[in-house]
């Protein structure tokens, strides 16, 4: 649950519209994003969660979540050079936008059942993991909970890790995880050799973040990874519709020019280190 109360949807302002108007006292509901289902005291001055009484709020937006500030419910949003935005899906796990881009795969399942698959592809019980965009943890919380030896995950966007904190979804702390707010472009000069068994690479669109699409950038993947360690690229498939630019193909080659045997595999590219750039 997370640490500032509940978490209301136009969804969740409906279910407990209609329960009052029924004239009932109490409604079964989730105040946390799905995650969990509990009982929910309904007054004419406002509901009660958990011991505390939160007044009705005002009519809310859709694709909207909001949080309790300690005097309002305010959207999960903030705007710092760009606008950041914690966004409801159909299956509980929020998504979140960087001004109206989609961060998150939400088409066909969960953004956190997304980030198990890719983690169970890769492996990660007692190795050390490198999350090199951490987003909302999705990846992190499932290295934690497979029993990896380490995880460190890199955040650049301070705004970003305020919604992780939000996110009830996001991982807890934990011994095993350490999250840094910093640029893995920048921070990965720092990591010394064969640090990490496997890394998860999920970065921005090319057009946001083009610098960790570059052959520099992977050749100090492949070199904090270990000779024979694993890497999982999230893609996806930009532009092919409209331009027919097969970005996933670009990366593969890219990866493999810079240390790796590459496939597709999922909707990105799956690499496992070698001992040298293939040039």
């Amino acid at each position: 649950m997370s640490s500032r109360g509940p978490l209301l949807t136009a969804a969740t302002q409906a279910q407990l519209a209609q329960a009052r108007g029924s004239g009932a006292s109490e409604c079964e509901c989730s105040l946390d994003l799905g995650l969990t289902v509990s009982a929910v005291a309904l007054t004419p001055g406002g509901f009660s969660w958990h011991g505390s009484l939160y007044p009705w709020p005002a009519a809310l937006k859709d694709r909207t979540i909001y949080y309790w500030t300690g005097t309002q419910f305010a959207p999960a949003s903030a705007y710092l050079g760009s606008l950041i935005k914690l966004v409801p899906t159909q299956w509980g796990a929020p998504t979140f936008e960087i001004d109206g881009i989609k961060m998150l795969p939400t088409v066909s399942e969960s953004p956190f059942e997304d980030a198990r698959r890719k983690v169970d592809l890769v492996g990660v019980r007692q190795r050390r993991v490198l999350d090199t965009c951490g987003g909302l943890g999705y990846f992190a919380a499932w290295c934690v909970r497979r029993g990896a030896a380490r995880v460190l995950s890199c955040e650049k966007n301070p705004q970003v890790l305020w919604l992780r904190d939000l996110n009830p979804w996001s991982p807890p702390p934990d011994p095993v995880l350490e999250v840094l707010n910093t640029g893995i472009e920048t921070h990965i000069e720092t990591l010394a050799d064969a640090t990490f068994d496997v890394i998860l690479h999920d970065p921005p669109r090319f057009g946001i973040a083009g610098e960790l699409y570059s052959r520099h950038f992977y050749e100090q993947l492949a070199r904090v990874l270990r000779p024979g360690g694993t890497l999982f690229h999230y893609t996806g498939s930009p532009n092919k519709l409209t331009s027919g630019r097969d970005v996933p193909g670009e990366v593969l080659r890219r990866l493999t020019q810079s240390g790796f045997q590459a496939r597709r595999a999922l909707d990105g590219i799956l690499g496992r280190s070698v001992l040298k750039p293939i040039r």
